[in-house]
């Protein structure tokens, strides 16, 4: 049972904390959500994320609103007050991949046995979304969060990599260390890294053509081919990955054999059901994959590209940025889009804690932002602001921090990456 009990914080401000009663004693050893022990729960707090980590019999509390940036919390404070939330749970995640896997052997059957163009081609749309459900499954057991057991998460995380051709060590490297050890600092983080003036005009002709096909807000699928999967993820060459790991070689020999295999089977198919081979390897593999990659080249831009988030050149200005929180973008939809894709819009608090699983981010987002308040980017999904981004963000000033079109002329107001 919660009681609710007032208190005056550090800060002079009246806040209301939710404690369990005697009658339901708080279990020994969980995380509890302080700050120099004098953090509690706020009244207005929606007690989803409450409700939740109670139900696991965990202690949870939600704080009054973080001070200015110059008395920011750290990050391992701020991990502690959604600790309670980082707790997968293995028969969940056991469903969830079943359930996805079911998806895409069902959308893979419905393209094979309708026979008119379009419903193959809505078939083949629907499966490329169920290949991006499957792949943020993936993504989970990459991070170890998925389900509470190492090895099991390393064989489900290669299964469901498997549709959309991912190469689990290779994207383990390349996301994990690089992209969460660095995001949004040039030379580093490579995802979606944007360009200075200096650097678009001494490309040639041709590659400009292709960084404005890129940065059009049409083409998030092209980007996601060329930079992401073709460059560094499918047989990376020595200057993409330095390194050379008998698992990396192993890993893209998998997807091409997958790939074949998937290739083949529809070959076999359509010779069964008397249809054109070339046309339901098109609907049935090449279509999906598109379908995939338009949805991840479009999901990572939109979670760090935005006209309030810097990116920086130098380490130092990066970490005193709280990058952690100022360079990721909470996406909300008035649609269920958000929970169709895994939840994995709730991107403030993947960031702060990769160890949250995707069925609690939603919770451990409630709780950052109730905390952080408006040092977290929240931006409701249009397809309007979409347009407007991809027209603004095109080149990128360092050190103005600001974005640019590709005459250099600025698009955005100036900022030091700091949301205060």
């Amino acid at each position: 049972m919660l009681q609710v009990a007032p208190s005056i914080d550090r800060f002079g401000r009246r806040v209301v904390a939710l404690e369990q009663s005697a009658s339901h004693p708080e279990p020994p050893g969980p995380a509890r959500l302080t700050q120099d022990n004098a953090r509690h729960v706020q009244g207005r707090c929606n007690t989803e994320s409450i409700e939740l980590a109670i139900a696991m019999n965990l202690s949870a509390s939600v704080a009054a609103p973080a001070p200015p940036a110059a008395d920011f919390p750290h990050r391992r404070e701020i991990r502690s007050w959604i600790a309670a939330l980082a707790t997968p749970k293995t028969s969940r995640a056991l469903w969830l991949v079943s359930l996805d896997i079911a998806l895409f052997v069902a959308g893979l059957s419905a393209i094979v046995v309708l026979r008119h163009a379009w419903l193959k081609i809505a078939a083949a749309i629907a499966t490329g979304l169920v290949i991006g459900r499957l792949f943020i499954l993936g993504h989970d057991a990459c991070h170890q969060s998925l389900t509470r057991h190492r090895r099991l998460n390393r064989w489900i995380g290669r299964l469901v990599f498997l549709p959309s051709l991912t190469p689990y060590s290779l994207w383990e490297i390349g996301h994990n260390v690089v992209h969460h050890g660095y995001t949004n600092l040039r030379g580093v983080d490579f995802v979606w890294e944007p360009r200075t003036l200096d650097e678009y005009r001494a490309m040639p002709a041709w590659r400009r053509g292709l960084e404005r096909a890129y940065r059009s807000g049409w083409a998030p699928w092209l980007y996601y081919v060329v930079e992401i999967w073709w460059k560094r993820l499918l047989f990376p060459n020595r200057r993409q990955m330095p390194s050379r790991r008998p698992e990396f070689r192993r890993d893209g020999a998998l997807v091409c054999a997958f790939a074949a295999l998937w290739i083949a089977g529809l070959v076999v198919a359509a010779r069964m059901t008397g249809q054109s081979a070339a046309g339901l390897v098109l609907a049935g593999f090449a279509l999906p994959w598109l379908v995939w990659n338009a949805l991840i080249g479009f999901i990572v831009y939109v979670h760090h590209t935005h006209t309030g988030v810097a990116w920086f050149q130098d380490k130092p200005s990066w970490a005193a940025s709280m990058p952690f929180v100022s360079t990721t973008v909470h996406l909300t939809f008035r649609s269920p889009a958000g929970g169709l894709l895994h939840h994995i819009t709730e991107h403030t608090a993947h960031h702060v804690d990769m160890g949250i699983p995707l069925y609690r981010l939603r919770a451990a987002q409630k709780v950052l932002e109730t905390l952080l308040g408006r040092h977290i980017v929240v931006q409701p999904f249009s397809w309007r602001w979409y347009a407007e981004t991809a027209r603004c963000c095109k080149l990128y000033d360092f050190e103005a921090h600001r974005w640019t079109d590709f005459e250099g002329r600025p698009t955005t107001p100036a900022t030091a990456g700091v949301h205060a």
